[in-house]
C-alpha cells in the first residue's frame, strides 16, 4: 500500500480482531479434524469445510454439525443451498489468502494484471488476483464434486463445472468486493483516516464480513442453478 494513507488503529481493536482470527482459525482446524472422523460422501467437502470456517468461524460451525456432516440425512432446500454456496465461497477463501498475501510477498505480481499501466491503485491488483486464483480453485472444487457425482469424463467435467460455478462465483466476488471496496474507500478513511493493510488483523475480519456478503449474494444464483439442473444440491 505505498503512498496510500494506512489507518491509525487502536491497539484494542487489533487485538479484539486478533482474536476473532484465532477463534476463526480453531473453528477451521476442529473440522479438519472432524471431517477425518466423519468422511464426508463428496470427498472435496473435507477441503471445503474446513476452509469456510475461515469466514464463517462459529456460525459456520454449528451449520457444519447441524447440516453438514456426513451422518445428517437429507438437508432441505435451503440448507442444500447454503452448502453449495459454501463449496463456492471456499474457492473464494482461498484464493484471498493466497492473492494477498502473494501481493504483499512478490509485488511484482501486480505489474502483471495491469498495475502502474492501467491503473495505479494496488488494491485493484489484489482483487484481480484473488479473483483469478478464486475462480480457479473453485471450478477445481465443482469439478471435484460433479465429475465423479455425473460419471464425466474430464472434458465433459470441466464444461459442467464452469456452467455450474462461473456465475456463483462472479456472484460471491461482486458481494465481496462491493463491502470491501465501501470500507476501505469510504468507511475505513473517514472513521479511522486510512485504509487497512493486508498484514493487519482488522483487514481479515474485514474480509470476514465482506466473504459474508459474497455469500449472501451468491446464495440466490446458487439455488437457481440448482433449480434449473445446472448444478448439484448438496
Amino acid at each position: 500500500m505505498t503512498g496510500l494513507q494506512v489507518a491509525d488503529l487502536p491497539p484494542a481493536l487489533t487485538a479484539v480482531c486478533a482474536v476473532l482470527l484465532v477463534l476463526a482459525v480453531g473453528c477451521a482446524a476442529f473440522v479438519a479434524v472432524d471431517v477425518v472422523r466423519h468422511p464426508p460422501h463428496m470427498r472435496v467437502m473435507a477441503l471445503v469445510w474446513p476452509l469456510t470456517m475461515l469466514f464463517g468461524s462459529v456460525v459456520w460451525l454449528v451449520f457444519y454439525l447441524r447440516r453438514g456432516r456426513a451422518t445428517v440425512d437429507g438437508h432441505g432446500r435451503w440448507a442444500g443451498a447454503a452448502i453449495d454456496t459454501s463449496h463456492c465461497g471456499a474457492g473464494c477463501a482461498l484464493g484471498d489468502l493466497v492473492g494477498e498475501f502473494g501481493l504483499v510477498a512478490f509485488p511484482a505480481l501486480g505489474t502483471l494484471v495491469g498495475l502502474g499501466s492501467l491503473y495505479g491503485d494496488p488494491i485493484f491488483a489484489g482483487w484481480i488476483i484473488d479473483f483469478v486464483i478464486a475462480f480457479v480453485v473453485g471450478i477445481a472444487f465443482q469439478y471435484a464434486a460433479i465429475a465423479p457425482m455425473r460419471g464425466l469424463g474430464w472434458r465433459d467435467g470441466l464444461v459442467a463445472a464452469l456452467k455450474a460455478d462461473t456465475l456463483s462465483i462472479t456472484a460471491w466476488q461482486v458481494g465481496m468486493y462491493g463491502v470491501m471496496a465501501l470500507l476501505q474507500f469510504a468507511v475505513l478513511p473517514a472513521v479511522l483516516g486510512g485504509r487497512l493493510a493486508v498484514t493487519t488483523p482488522e483487514f481479515w475480519v474485514a474480509m470476514q464480513l465482506a466473504m459474508v456478503a459474497g455469500f449472501v449474494c451468491s446464495y440466490p444464483v446458487n439455488a437457481l442453478l440448482v433449480r434449473w439442473g445446472l448444478k448439484e444440491a448438496m
